[in-house]
């Protein structure tokens, strides 16, 4: 009888103590896993502000070089966006550039593409270079949306035929993209609207918006 307490004691003992141990796994695990996402967001931080700081050197090289070429274009100081209104570059309803459309690209494509990819570190970030054409909300949703990807497919073959230090990388990189008038005012006609924009993303933001999306969908 006492040997099968004794037994039975030393079953729970041990039980017991395998418990303690699958316990103390799964805390030094989760301590673990804990210790990777701090360092991962740590990570993020980090590229996010190296990102942050490259943009900014691109917008205040971009702005400083198209003041000093006499070329007026509107720049978002934040994002780097450069808006071209597409009464410079065509005429109403077209997607055939103007000479004039030509003649201000023939100046500003050069800029640009020295103010991004003349410094390697900063090339080697950039993702891509997304032409975007826009319109207004006047007119069909479909006959704006061809419009606006007719347009910039017209600024992109223009850049195509240009010589310029950085073409092949810029060529690389480029997107020609039509937004129709998703982001225009739907409430009137306005001339704001019809531009011609361009932007550039690094990979860091890429990556971040990646990572920002997986946590959402596994929230």
């Amino acid at each position: 009888m006492k040997e099968n307490l004794l037994k039975t004691s030393e079953l729970e003992i041990d039980e017991t103590g395998a418990w303690l141990s699958i316990g103390d796994l799964m805390s030094a695990l989760l301590m673990i896993f804990a210790l990777l996402f701090i360092v991962a967001l740590l990570s993020l931080q980090e590229a996010a502000e190296q990102a942050k700081n490259s943009r900014i050197v691109i917008i205040q090289s971009l702005q400083k070089n198209l003041n000093d070429e006499g070329i007026n274009a509107k720049i978002n100081p934040e994002t780097g966006d450069i808006s071209i209104l597409d009464s410079l570059l065509f005429d109403s309803a077209s997607s055939i550039l103007k000479p004039a459309g030509k003649e201000f690209l023939s100046k500003f494509i050069p800029v640009y593409s020295k103010a991004l990819f003349t410094n390697q570190q900063v090339s080697d970030e950039i993702v891509y270079v997304v032409i975007e054409g826009h319109t207004s909300s006047a007119g069909s949703n479909q006959s704006n949306m061809k419009l606006s990807l007719d347009r910039s497919q017209s600024v992109y073959d223009v850049i195509a035929d240009m010589n310029f230090p950085e073409k092949d990388t810029f060529l690389n990189k480029i997107l020609a993209s039509g937004r129709g008038e998703i982001e225009a005012n739907q409430t009137q006609d306005d001339a704001e609207d019809r531009k011609v924009l361009f932007r550039f993303q690094f990979k860091s933001e890429r990556f971040l918006q990646w990572f920002l999306e997986q946590r959402i969908v596994g929230s």
